[in-house]
Order: C-alpha cells, then sequence, then structure tokens
C-alpha cells in the first residue's frame, strides 16, 4: 500500500516524472503498480547473485519467467519492464531481452568495474572489489534496511550477503565489449534489433527449448586440462 501511495502522490505532484515501480514478479503486482500511475516496472525478486529473499522468506519466482509474465501484461499498456537480478553474462542480456524485458539490470556484472564504489584487494593473487546486497546485515547496518522497512526492528532478518566480485576494468572497455557481444548475439539468432527478436520469439519463429544437463555440460568449455577466460 506504501508503494502504491507513493506513485499517485508523486504523479500528483509532479505529473512530468517518469517513476519506475517494483520488484514485482506476478500480473496482479504490475496491475495495481501500473494502475496506481507507473511509468515502468522493475522485474525479480530473488534472483540476483546476492539477494537470499526466495531462501529466507520462500517469496519469488524464476526470472524467465516472471519478466516474461509481467512483461505480456506491461506491454498491453506501453509500459516497459526492467529484468532486475539474474544476468551474469551477454547470453542472459539477449534472453531477458528476448522474452520482454525492455532493459536489464546488471548490478554484480559492473560492481567490479573501476567506476563502482569501493576499494580493490586482493586474495589469492585475485584482484577483488567488495560487494554487497542491499538486504545484507552489512548494508542494514548503514541505512538498507530502510529499504525492507524494518529500521525499527531489533532482530533484523538478512535477505541478502556480502561478498566480492572479479576486476573487470574499466566501464570505457566492458560496456562496448558487452554492446558488441549482443551484437553478435542477435546476429546468430537471425534478427537485426532486439523490436525483430521478440516479435520472431512471440510469433513462434525464435523459441527457446529445453537441454538436458549434458547438453549445458557440452554448450560450454570441456574437455580441456585448464583455460582463461578473459572479458575485455
Amino acid at each position: 500500500m506504501y508503494q502504491l501511495e507513493m506513485i499517485r502522490y508523486i504523479k500528483r505532484s509532479h505529473p512530468n516524472i517518469d517513476v519506475i515501480a517494483g520488484n514485482i514478479v506476478t500480473c496482479k503486482q504490475a496491475e495495481h503498480l501500473i494502475g496506481a500511475g507507473a511509468d515502468a516496472l522493475r522485474v525479480g525478486m530473488g534472483c540476483g547473485s546476492i539477494c537470499t529473499t526466495q531462501e529466507v522468506m520462500a517469496c519469488g519466482r524464476p526470472q524467465a519467467t516472471a519478466v516474461y509474465k509481467t512483461g505480456l501484461y506491461a506491454s498491453q499498456h506501453g509500459v516497459p519492464v526492467i529484468a532486475d537480478g539474474g544476468i551474469r553474462s551477454i547470453g542472459h542480456v539477449i534472453k531477458a531481452l528476448s522474452v520482454g524485458a525492455s532493459a536489464v539490470m546488471m548490478g554484480s556484472m559492473l560492481a567490479g568495474t573501476e567506476e563502482a564504489p569501493g576499494e580493490y584487494f586482493y586474495k589469492d593473487g585475485v584482484r577483488l572489489k567488495k560487494y554487497r546486497g542491499m538486504g545484507s546485515l552489512e548494508a542494514m547496518s548503514k541505512g538498507g534496511d530502510q529499504r525492507y522497512f524494518s529500521e525499527g526492528d531489533r532482530i533484523k532478518i538478512a535477505q541478502g550477503v556480502s561478498g566480492s566480485v572479479v576486476d573487470k576494468g574499466s566501464v570505457k572497455r566492458f560496456v562496448p565489449y558487452l554492446l558488441q557481444g549482443i551484437r553478435h548475439g542477435l546476429q546468430d539468432i537471425g534478427v537485426t534489433s532486439v523490436q525483430q527478436l521478440r516479435e520472431r520469439v512471440m510469433a513462434g519463429e525464435v523459441r527457446f527449448e529445453l537441454r538436458t544437463a549434458a547438453a549445458q555440460l557440452e554448450g560450454g568449455v570441456h574437455s580441456l586440462h585448464s583455460y582463461e577466460k578473459h572479458f575485455k
């Protein structure tokens, strides 16, 4: 109710400001927020790399399903959706766009860049940067608990963890790498734009297929003694 009232207040007081609301995972939630005046929706619950909401609170939904279902409903009202959580590679970006997302959030992917907050440190010879979830106890102790309406609670329930991510260099090099990878992905699928990708998915011309565990293994790097993976 708080979010609905806040959206209505903002749209009444500042009608020219676009409001992104969320996070949601169901069409009913999308209906409520769009009805209140939301201009865009953020979709995802418990699927982020540092989020434990699904484990701790038994609340959430598989991300592709959430984006697809809410995206279908929101598109009928001209409202875009943002896929928030679970993006670990260029392939995940392409999948999110194909099932209905207009944009994706890439917290963990960009957390290791030079421009991200935090200092670098070394562990076992690897350059790392600290990355924490807003639902972690560390973040909650510094104001993150307001997001979960638990700032007055004596006992805090963490919905996230703190960890570290590998150095990815500057976003000035990393983002162009991501964009080029998405272009190549669309090329391999046989489409010339994100719009065409979505149209062909909806028409059944581009389809998802279930893969066995064996198929997933052979689809990745295998049969090597060792290998290096470079992102830039």
